[in-house]
């Protein structure tokens, strides 16, 4: 039996600049602030689950998706806001995959990627 299927679990993103961090998902990206923890550590609230913004010396390494929010039919108000405040969409070629206002289509699903001040990659889907 895996204890672990029965328990929630959270996103964790790693930065270098803690406060430009707090503007970038508090402001820009709109999440609610739960909590700051010890040596900065920022929690916040995203639908069921949490995403831990923590500052280290290995932020923006990660080459590959940090965090996956599925957004469902609002995906397009989502990335229209975005792209309001400033958010530039990464432009990825896929065989099949159409690209426009920032939003990859697959055959009706619908994807964005953006990335933090860091570089760590963000997506939105339409699942």
């Amino acid at each position: 039996m895996s204890a672990l299927r029965t328990k929630a679990s959270s996103a964790i993103v790693a930065v270098s600049d803690i406060e430009r961090a707090r503007r970038f998902y508090s402001d820009t990206l709109g999440l609610e602030l739960k909590e700051e923890g010890m040596e900065g550590v920022l929690v916040y609230k995203t639908g069921a689950t949490y995403l831990v913004v923590y500052p280290s010396e290995f932020a923006g390494t990660n080459k590959a998706n940090a965090v996956v929010w599925d957004c469902g039919d609002d995906i397009d108000a989502i990335a229209a806001d975005l792209r309001a405040k400033g958010v530039k969409f990464e432009h990825y070629e896929m065989d099949g995959v159409t690209f426009k206002d920032g939003i990859h289509d697959a055959n009706g699903f619908r994807m964005v990627w953006f990335k933090d001040p860091d570089g760590n990659i963000l997506h939105l889907n339409s699942a």
